[in-house]
């Protein structure tokens, strides 16, 4: 069943509500990647996310554009936080992915308040960004980040450049957080105010990695594996109206979020929702 599209803010691009992570691609090879894009065009996944520190990532979604261009909105991203960095990340990124252009460049993790001010200030990355979208070789402009003050640093953001989109944590642990919650809510209501997209990450996370457990993920954190698990947290995830879902950095975990988003959506009550945070052990992955 195809996985419904929405509106992906002032873009206007009807993407996928699962927008496909590419970071599960980092360590793949191109069997791996032949089956993935299977997979997305079995489940009319049209919006691809990834980044120039995705390992091979950029190189295999390469292999997909000559053929499949015109079917995703693709985005990637680059952690240069310099002008040069960023206008040369730009353009090696291009070669990569074999394309003219992308349809959003993302600064990739910008949390930290001395980055922040090094990428947005004069001689910064937004610049060489700014620079990219008026010779057409980028249409839109997005920031990303990770941890507890990263939905605080996205208003902030918004407050110095006008960004398209933006990426943070959601899930259920991170809707119980107290101080991140309420910071995600006024920032989810800022992006809606100014059709800014919102992508959330760690939709199946459960919690860090276990003294001694085996690591047989790709994803640095330990992320919920069954699909009795998988299906109630996208399900809760995508209730959300015009919130996107980047799937989880491990291929093989890929098929059951596709299989989950595809259902018909029912938000799962809170009592089923802390039933399975405490049957897995939900806890936080960025400390407390």
């Amino acid at each position: 069943m195809a996985i419904e599209k929405r509106r992906f803010g002032r873009t206007g691009h009807m993407s996928s509500a699962v927008v496909f992570g590419a970071a599960a691609l980092a360590r793949a090879d191109e069997a791996t990647a032949d089956r993935v894009l299977d997979l997305l065009l079995q489940h009319d996944v049209n919006h691809v996310d990834t980044a120039a520190r995705y390992g091979d990532s950029e190189l295999l979604v390469g292999r997909w554009m000559p053929r499949h261009r015109a079917r995703f909105f693709l985005a990637t991203k680059t952690g240069e936080r310099d002008y040069a960095g960023a206008r040369e990340g730009i353009r090696r990124s291009l070669d990569r992915l074999r394309t003219d252009h992308v349809d959003m460049i993302q600064l990739h993790a910008l949390f930290h308040p001395d980055e922040w001010e090094r990428a947005l200030g004069p001689g910064g990355a937004l610049e060489a960004y700014i620079e990219a979208r008026a010779e057409g070789l980028v249409r839109h402009i997005g920031v990303t980040g990770h941890g507890w003050t990263v939905a605080a640093m996205h208003r902030r953001s918004l407050e110095r450049f006008d960004f398209d989109s933006i990426l943070m944590p959601w899930n259920w642990f991170a809707a119980r957080h107290a101080t991140y919650a309420p910071d995600f809510e006024r920032t989810a209501r800022l992006a809606a105010e100014r059709d800014v997209a919102v992508q959330t990450i760690k939709g199946i996370a459960r919690g860090p990695w276990a003294a001694g457990a085996t690591r047989d993920r790709s994803t640095w954190y330990q992320p919920l594996e069954a699909m009795d698990d998988i299906r109630p947290s996208v399900h809760w995830l995508l209730s959300r109206p015009g919130v996107f879902l980047c799937s989880a950095g491990d291929v093989n975990l890929l098929p059951m979020v596709l299989q989950a988003a595809g259902e018909e959506i029912r938000r799962p009550d809170d009592a089923t929702m802390e039933a399975l945070a405490a049957r897995t052990g939900m806890a936080s992955i960025f400390g407390i």
